[in-house]
């Protein structure tokens, strides 16, 4: 045989090609740099709104001389003591749930691998009503109950689903099983609650704002900026797992290491954060596939995602106490939306095979 036919042949890309995947490349990052900053900017404004706006309309001299320190007749104790602590709780709520249910579904490849549909957040719920109703716990011992419970879910789901690796599909089965057993559990010891523990547990499972408290905030701000870093930190890995398994082995990519400290972390944030305001209905559900049609194909969808779960805990949070007529926590607003979200996207995925 000769050098010539065992030398590998090179394939000439045209320019013209070239050219057309480097435009494309450069329109993408645009494009999601600037889904960012819009995001960014309505998160703002709705932070502005919701320290504004209420029972009393304060102007934005007053709140930032509240925010600088300042005793302002009236504004110092309904801005500083009642709706700066929603508000931030809000945020961090927010982009916990974002970040967490876009690494779920990305990871998994799948919409519908969110912590509100695979058992985690159920379980946490299941927790905290039983820790209520039974225990006769409140307060604190409900929160950290619940996050070690969520925990414990979390990795039992893991477990259940690992035969020598984790598998997208089997984990959602499996974590869809757990969620149904955890709320006839839950389902169960509501239906034998006395009337005052019934009220308060449902308060928290439901996913509220109300009494909102630095003591509920500050450890869930802290799980954000612990946590938030190592997910980020995990975002080529998660973007290349996109790809499929295979692939992103002969890339380069630790599987199991890039699954289980993803798992870790997301687990870590949706814990942390139900622990603050309950199990919000829907938000690391949609913050996802909301992200994906904002910013497009390809890209991370880390940030956007965290982004507009923020931004859907504020619009729920202001809508649920102005928008009707009687005040409703923020989980039955966000629920009214995912829920019709939920069926279209089941039917979106049969279509097209799984992809986010």
């Amino acid at each position: 045989m000769s050098a010539d036919l065992e030398r590998p042949r090179l394939v000439e890309v045209p320019a013209a090609a070239v050219t057309q995947v480097t435009r494309d490349r450069k329109r993408r990052a645009v494009r999601r740099r600037v889904v960012i900053a819009v995001l960014s900017v309505l998160v703002l404004a709705m932070i502005a709104v919701s320290l504004m706006v209420g029972q009393t309309f304060y102007p934005p001299g007053d709140v930032l001389r509240v925010l600088l320190g300042q005793d302002v007749p009236g504004a110092a104790f309904t801005v500083g003591r009642l709706r700066i602590p929603r508000t931030v709780l809000a945020v961090v709520v927010g982009l916990s749930f974002g970040l967490a249910g876009v690494t779920f579904q990305t990871m998994l490849r799948n919409p519908l691998a969110s912590p509100d549909v695979i058992g985690i957040s159920s379980g946490a719920g299941a927790a905290a009503a039983f820790a209520i109703v039974v225990v006769g716990w409140s307060g604190t011992r409900v929160s950290a109950f619940a996050i070690v419970v969520c925990l414990a879910v979390a990795l039992a789901i893991y477990l259940l689903a690992f035969k020598g690796g984790v598998l997208g599909t089997r984990l959602i089965l499996i974590g869809i099983g757990v969620e149904a057993m955890l709320r006839s559990a839950t389902a169960y010891v509501l239906s034998v609650a006395a009337d005052w523990d019934l009220q308060e547990a449902m308060r928290w499972l439901t996913g509220s704002l109300n009494g909102a408290s630095w003591t509920a905030t500050l450890p869930a701000l802290v799980a954000l900026v612990v946590l938030a870093p190592i997910l980020l930190g995990q975002t080529r890995n998660l973007s290349t797992l996109q790809l499929g398994d295979d692939t992103a082995a002969a890339l380069g990519v630790r599987l199991e290491r890039t699954r289980l400290i993803a798992i870790l972390a997301a687990v870590g944030l949706i814990a942390f954060a139900t622990s603050g305001a309950g199990p919000i209905a829907f938000v690391a559900f949609l913050a996802g596939p909301i992200a994906a049609r904002l910013v497009g194909p390809n890209g991370s969808l880390l940030v956007p995602a965290a982004l507009v779960g923020a931004l859907l805990v504020l619009v729920g949070d202001f809508c649920g106490q102005y928008a009707f007529g009687n005040r409703m926590p923020v989980g039955v607003v966000t629920g009214v939306l995912g829920a019709p979200s939920l069926i279209y996207l089941i039917i979106r995925t049969n279509r097209a095979g799984g992809s986010l």
